[in-house]
């Protein structure tokens, strides 16, 4: 695991601010596909939300050196093209250096925070379009939720629609990952992985603003993973699978995405906690799985 210099970053920060801009603007670039059309992006955008917990460990996601390193590490292991997170996170990655020829894409909406009652009006609190562009940065990513029960989830398809037509007008890529979700018993917001649901999330999804031009998906395998082909054929969108907390079974998480990376509109996968924290705590050797599996 590479070592991160908490002292360094901190006087950095402290005593030159200006440094985050001049690293975003030499920073070298690379076009969003490779040779190979597919992409595989490392995604740290949970703590933003309070996702802090990984399966049974609540804070796992809280030390935040520990999350630089072993994104540094997920970085460095080869087909690996880039990274998903908040500002204060690729802040520090443009100071580490670790973002030179990577595709770098910013989390735009983290203002529905985890079990908040406002979680459904998931509002923009993240990279704006136009920060995007001062930073050179390559994409941005959009979270959709939609509760039919929750008018706060009309805001966030509003807003998500007009995100997506400024996205458009820089000609920024823009990953919008869709559910449908509804509260439980408890008042928990939880997403609805069957067919149907995933099925009209990506209807809905694909249909926001003036254009779909720049939009990509960023989509579930569904509970059933047989329903993903029929499921894709909604859209002739690009899209990416997202990983989610898969708990201690890497291994089916591992065959569920290896199928559904074989249909023809999926074209990568972009993957957090499962592989910056795996049961078995090896981050490069879930890093390198994942990759084989494009």
């Amino acid at each position: 695991m590479p070592r991160v210099d908490i002292g360094e970053l901190v006087r950095v920060r402290a005593r030159h601010p200006e440094a985050v801009a001049e690293a975003a603007a030499r920073r070298p670039r690379r076009a969003l596909l490779g040779e190979s059309g597919r992409l595989m992006i490392v995604a740290a955008d949970h703590p933003a939300r309070g996702v802090l917990a990984v399966g049974d460990r609540r804070l796992a996601m809280a030390d935040r050196v520990d999350l630089l390193e072993r994104l540094c590490l997920a970085l460095s292991r080869p087909g690996v093209d880039g990274v998903l997170a908040t500002a204060d996170v690729l802040d520090d990655l443009l100071l580490l250096g670790a973002l030179d020829r990577k595709v770098v894409m910013g989390s735009l909406n983290r203002g529905g925070l985890a079990g908040a009652a406002w979680e459904a009006d998931d509002r923009f609190t993240g990279h704006r379009p136009c920060d995007l562009e001062r930073s050179r940065f390559d994409a941005g990513k959009l979270l959709l939720r939609i509760d039919y029960e929750d008018p706060g989830s009309l805001t966030t398809l509003e807003t998500a629609a007009r995100v997506v037509d400024d996205m458009a007008g820089r000609r920024l890529p823009v990953f919008v990952e869709p559910f449908l979700s509804r509260r439980t018993p408890r008042g928990d917001l939880r997403n609805d992985l069957g067919a149907e649901a995933v099925t009209t999330s990506i209807a809905v999804a694909s249909g926001l603003g003036g254009t779909s031009a720049y939009t990509w998906l960023k989509v579930p395998v569904t509970e059933n993973p047989d329903d993903m082909a029929r499921v894709m054929e909604t859209s002739t969108l690009p899209a990416v699978l997202l990983g989610g907390d898969v708990g201690d079974d890497q291994d089916g998480a591992y065959e569920k995405w290896r199928g559904a990376l074989r249909l023809p509109t999926v074209r990568g996968l972009v993957v957090g906690r499962s592989l910056l924290h795996p049961a078995d705590g090896d981050v490069a050797a879930a890093v390198d799985t994942a990759v084989g599996l494009l």
